[in-house]
């Protein structure tokens, strides 16, 4: 309990800091690179470390940085997040739930990093956010998505939303599956307790969007899901 408290006073107070930092790189930041450089992959990492959390990262030769593309991943915890700042190295926005962007200095830090806020419950304002984020993808921009929408409780995965793959398909861009095995073993959702252990992220191969079509969309969202769940089995297997 006592660990707890302190890693997530750390986390308050260096979230803080970072936010600072933000703050005086944004005016010479038009694109958010800096950003994403300077500020949100140190934030993880520095977490990452803190917490003494082990990350064990397979896959990477499948990473291009050179390459757009839009990377698609299972959510189990909010270490999830710290370690894809930290692990996938690539300068990438990650599309994220639009409550989250009104948290006070927080929610400016997201958006000065060019991340892209979704709300589902809103059809048109859903529609908007993925414009921006195929515009975002034609400037060459990479884009993090969370398929499933949330994060799971027990690390089973769950039902994909239809959103980002609309957006591949509607990009041409390829797909990167990532699959995270035992994150929520760290720390699960609805609770403050952070526990010690490991868990595993694999990158897999590129998914070629090129081939399928508006129609193809349940196809696609199956062979990425498929991709997925074989590799988080893989990972459970080797951790």
């Amino acid at each position: 309990m006592v660990r707890s408290i302190s890693l997530n006073a750390f986390i308050a107070l260096y979230t803080v800091m970072i936010i600072i930092a933000v703050l005086l790189i944004a005016p010479f930041d038009g694109s958010g690179r800096l950003i994403h450089r300077y500020c949100a992959r140190p934030w993880g990492r520095g977490i990452i470390r803190a917490s003494g959390a082990r990350v064990k990262v397979t896959g990477i030769e499948n990473i291009d940085a050179s390459l757009p593309r839009i990377y698609m991943t299972n959510h189990q915890s909010i270490f999830d997040i710290f370690a894809l700042l930290a692990f996938l190295p690539v300068d990438f926005k990650f599309i994220m739930k639009q409550e989250l962007m009104r948290i006070p200095l927080f929610g400016y830090a997201t958006i000065k990093a060019g991340y892209i806020g979704i709300t589902r419950e809103d059809p048109r304002k859903a529609i908007a956010s993925m414009n921006e984020a195929a515009k975002r993808i034609a400037s060459g921009s990479s884009v993090l998505i969370f398929p499933e929408g949330t994060r799971s409780t027990d690390g089973v995965l769950l039902p994909f939303k239809k959103g980002g793959f609309t957006l591949a398909i509607k990009s041409g861009c390829d797909i990167v599956p990532i699959a995270i095995a035992g994150s929520h073993r760290i720390a699960k959702k609805g609770s403050l307790a952070i526990k010690k252990g490991s868990f595993e992220m694999a990158f897999g191969r590129p998914i070629t969007v090129s081939t399928y079509s508006k129609k193809d969309t349940q196809a696609l969202m199956s062979a990425v899901r498929d991709a997925i769940s074989d590799l988080m089995i893989e990972a459970e297997k080797k951790g």
